[in-house]
């Protein structure tokens, strides 16, 4: 058991982000633009090993299979209305500043199963130091949300190699400060197109026109809600653009995060195999975490789902705000 060292100073935890484990995703295989420069932006940390289902995004519209919940009535606002209203929330939150040294850490509750479709449900408690400037691996602990006193040891946390899961890469991550994203949506959507996130595709994968497709800003967006630190103005220009994005519905009836807090959720179009929901606060509209869902012969269960309790900025690993 390791002592963690408490902050000297208080930060401010008002941010309430998603931090899930890694989805793979890929974008729609629809365009032929020239492939781009791809930065690593980011790439979700396995949650104790939970959560770390693929998905595949394809061409062409997707029939999406709708999951419902305790109250049957139907939603009051659109995907698109909810996205903007989430805007709205982020622009309201203090802002963090980090220098490239230190740290983000984020502390979060993670409900998961092992296997995808079937066995019992887990509910962990996760702390996460991420290297703000990307200069240093992350640590984390965890310990099962039933014993508050069940901390396990630091440990250093290392990208898997794609090509053998057995395997970890050398290399640290990337930054987990996004302090120089645009504040402005249009700016942002140009931005994105030319610093897609890194998918790690398959060997023989068509780069060009994944990384070159219409719907690859909109992955690259959605995949920055599952980790590091976007700041308020440009968090707000994310969920502006996330709400152009065609095909996002909003799931009748009231939703609850892993935290127990309940709010409205929308799924996001082109996952197959299973779905990717974004919860957001029903009054606030703060975003409250995400949630994975699978299909198996028809019939959809809960995977996993993520809900991000604080965050903070803090001068190394293992210490709290």
């Amino acid at each position: 058991m390791n002592t963690t060292e408490r902050s000297p100073r208080g930060f401010e935890e008002q941010l309430l982000r998603d931090l899930s484990a890694h989805v793979a995703q890929r974008a729609e295989l629809a365009s032929n633009r020239p492939a781009l420069r791809r930065t690593r932006f980011l790439r979700g940390w396995r949650l104790a090993g939970a959560l770390g289902m693929a998905v595949t995004l394809t061409a062409g519209a997707l029939a999406v299979q709708t999951m419902r919940f305790g109250d049957q009535s139907p939603p009051r606002a659109s995907a698109s209305e909810i996205f903007h209203l989430a805007a709205d929330a982020a622009r309201q939150q203090p802002e963090l500043t980090a220098r490239p040294d230190q740290y983000v850490f984020m502390e979060s509750l993670a409900t998961f199963r092992d296997r995808p479709d079937s066995g019992p449900y887990r509910t962990t408690r996760n702390q996460l130091w991420q290297s703000a400037g990307g200069v240093a691996y992350t640590q984390a602990r965890y310990r099962p949300e039933s014993d508050p006193n069940g901390w396990g040891e630091l440990m250093v946390l290392r990208e898997e190699d794609p090509a053998d899961p057995e395997k970890k890469l050398d290399a640290f991550p990337p930054p987990a400060y996004h302090g120089d994203l645009p504040a402005d949506p249009d700016e942002l959507l140009r931005y994105l197109r030319e610093h897609p996130v890194d998918l790690h595709l398959p060997e023989g994968a068509d780069e060009k026109a994944v990384y070159g497709s219409e719907s690859m800003p909109y992955t690259t967006a959605r995949s920055m809600l599952h980790g590091g630190y976007v700041p308020p103005r440009a968090l707000a220009a994310l969920f502006e653009l996330l709400a152009r994005q065609p095909g996002a519905v909003v799931i009748s009836g009231d939703m609850v995060d892993a935290a127990g807090r309940h709010g409205v959720a929308i799924r996001m179009p082109g996952v197959i195999g299973g779905n990717d929901d974004f919860l957001f606060d029903r009054d606030t509209h703060v975003f409250l975490g995400t949630r994975a869902s699978v299909v198996r012969n028809g019939k959809e269960s809960m995977y996993g789902a993520v809900a991000v309790l604080r965050i903070a900025v803090v001068d190394r690993p293992g210490q709290l705000p």
